[in-house]
């Protein structure tokens, strides 16, 4: 990942990488925050994203083009600074389309927090 996508730094991780998914993490800090002290948009958005291009190179190996076509996701509830989990569980590998459920959680709880569904374009090998 960070061969491919250098402009993520350490307040992502990995933290497994399964059969049909993968689960990362967001470390928020002051930088991921909104006025309000409130984890922003922007920050869940990026997770939901790279938790869901993470679950496809694992499936489909390093093709650095696989790009994300649509991400719709729904806010359900704020959150503070702290760890914000990701699971990504892919809905459809196909050969040009994958398509992916993400549910963003956070607090000891595992609050849902949000919630994302992501298409990806796999370029032909």
């Amino acid at each position: 990942m960070k061969q491919e996508f250098p402009q993520l730094n350490s307040d992502f991780e990995i933290i497994d990488i399964g059969d049909g998914f993968s689960a990362m993490q967001l470390r928020a800090g002051e930088q991921h925050l909104r006025p309000g002290g409130t984890v922003s948009g922007p920050s869940l958005f990026a997770l939901a994203d790279v938790a869901a291009y993470a679950a496809i190179l694992a499936h489909i190996g390093p093709v650095a083009l696989a790009v994300t076509t649509n991400l719709n996701i729904n806010f359900l509830r704020k959150t503070t600074p702290g760890t914000v989990q990701a699971m990504a569980r892919i809905l459809k590998l196909g050969k040009r389309l994958a398509v992916i459920d993400i549910s963003l959680t956070s607090g000891e709880e595992n609050n849902l927090i949000a919630h994302a569904t992501a298409t990806y374009s796999i370029p032909p090998h």
